[in-house]
């Protein structure tokens, strides 16, 4: 035996895992297809990083129809919280309950809120959350934040109190960043303007490698190998158990074992590696009896929202402050009593960043707007469709086969921003809409629940039907809820950490 865990992947779930049992005595090995994401100075660079896209994968997925692209995703140490805006909000009450839209609805999770409560709180203070309570309309049942919330610069002071004004409930949006603001020599944080999206030269993000992996490897028997690329899980003759996990290394192919495997790949790569892992026992792929796997594909719609008024400057350098849930439960709107979603700062769009843009942003005109520009995000929920899904073709590329849904649901949310930006002095107002290639929040290939027939792991997050199978990154979720899913991973990588040490302590087989 190569160990007694094996994650595969160090990112949200799989770094939180790993240093969640990381004091438990057990011999724990994480492989991750990456490396260590370099420190340079490039990480700060706008034309490096959103145009070369010098951190982001070099290879192509498929549409449905075949026609190839390049995912907006990377491999690295830490996964893809090495770039993400650090904004980690929990799903509200409502999120694990069935939600009915015009399009569809979404399904009850087998879980409730205050199943993962705890788990919320031990992740937030792993990753250095910073919020404070009381001010987000829809937020749920909570203690106080474990660190004080990021103050908004003067410029977004003023737009918070015009939205309180306008009747709204702007709230700090938490974020995953370590600044102590009362003990400034232990603020690494500068609150630079190459945060959203970037990777942090200073290690200030409260990341997967930072607050994750570096914590685990601390202990004595964790193990980190980079640069492998796992290909197909092995199980025995009757299928049951996972006996072997092939990959690529530095130095050729070779086998590892382990008592248990934990998949944390992405919610994409988890399922294509069960879809690759057909065996006589599994022949449409691993734990797949009832074609589930790949399935119910979700990313959310979102849509940046950039508010320019010309007569206007807006100085500020961290933008990435504000929330609103405002439209989270209702719209509002007696013609359309369903939710639209949530509302979040941008990071402050600079001249470089819009000018890294090339085919959008003529260089004089980015510059102008970006001097003058409020930036925001919208995330509207998307619907688990069970067409939207992860296919592995013949050759071993990854088809996403992908359909938007729950699009006037998302229109409604930019029409109803639009309008309250304009109602705030921002004549000009443009929105662009994220494609396919956006797969950051990609989630739901591999539900859990307590039907094998309806789902691909149980209600723990083992696999139906192999014993000793878990999958911790955002795979397991039935519905994505319309809130940036790293907190949900986070805590549910916890909670699934504590269902493996109570099995060991009772003497897991072999």
């Amino acid at each position: 035996m190569d160990a007694d865990v094996l994650i595969i992947g160090s990112g949200a779930g799989g770094g939180t895992f790993a240093r969640a049992l990381a004091d438990s005595g057990l011999r724990i090995l994480v492989l991750e297809r990456g490396d260590y994401l370099t420190r340079e100075k490039a990480n700060w660079n706008a034309e490096a990083v959103f145009h070369e896209h010098r951190y982001h994968t070099d290879e192509d997925w498929r549409d449905a129809g075949g026609k190839p692209f390049r995912p907006v995703t990377g491999y690295h140490v830490g996964g893809n919280t090495k770039l993400y805006g650090a904004a980690v909000l929990r799903r509200r009450v409502s999120d694990f309950r069935r939600r009915r839209y015009p399009e569809g609805e979404t399904p009850d999770w087998p879980i409730s809120y205050e199943d993962l409560r705890p788990y919320y709180d031990q992740a937030e203070t792993w990753y250095h959350c910073h919020g404070q309570t009381g001010l987000d309309p829809c937020e749920p049942p909570r203690a106080e934040y474990p660190c004080p919330p990021f103050a908004h610069e003067p410029y977004l002071a003023e737009v918070a109190a015009a939205l309180g004004a306008h009747g709204l409930h702007p709230f700090p949006l938490p974020l995953a960043i370590h600044r102590n603001e009362a003990e400034p020599r232990l603020a690494p944080c500068i609150r630079c303007d190459t945060c959203d999206g970037f990777p942090c030269l200073l290690h200030a993000k409260g990341d997967a490698e930072v607050c994750g992996i570096a914590p685990a490897l601390a202990a004595p028997r964790v193990t980190l190998l980079t640069g492998i690329r796992v290909r197909r899980l092995l199980t025995g003759p009757d299928g049951r158990r996972v006996d072997a996990v092939e990959a690529d290394t530095p130095s050729g192919p070779r086998s590892y074992r382990a008592r248990l495997v934990v998949l944390a790949a992405g919610a994409v790569n988890s399922a294509a590696l069960l879809l690759a892992s057909r065996q006589p026992a599994w022949p449409q792929g691993l734990a797949n009896a009832h074609g589930l796997a790949g399935r119910h594909y979700m990313c959310h719609r979102n849509s940046v929202c950039v508010a320019v008024d010309p007569r206007r400057r807006n100085p500020t350098v961290f933008q990435k402050t504000i929330g609103i849930n405002d439209f989270y439960e209702d719209s509002g709107d007696a013609d359309f009593p369903y939710a639209l979603g949530h509302v979040q700062n941008l990071g402050k769009l600079t001249p470089e960043i819009l000018e890294a843009q090339k085919s959008l942003w003529p260089e004089e005109l980015a510059r102008l707007v970006a001097h003058h520009s409020l930036d925001w995000w919208l995330t509207t929920e998307d619907l688990p469709d069970a067409n939207n899904r992860v296919q592995v073709d013949d050759d071993g590329a990854i088809r996403l086969a992908y359909r938007p849904n729950n699009v006037d649901t998302h229109e409604r949310l930019l029409a109803k921003w639009k309008t309250i930006l304009r109602e705030l002095g921002y004549p000009l107002v443009h929105s662009q809409t994220m494609g396919i290639e956006a797969v950051a929040h990609q989630a739901g290939t591999l539900r859990f629940g307590h039907d094998p027939a309806s789902s691909v792991l149980d209600v723990n997050c083992r696999a139906h039907g192999v014993d000793n199978l878990y999958v911790v990154d955002a795979s397991f979720m039935p519905s994505i809820a319309a809130v940036n899913p790293s907190l949900t991973v986070m805590a549910n990588a916890l909670r699934v950490a504590d269902h493996v040490r109570a099995r060991f302590a009772v003497g897991l087989s072999p």
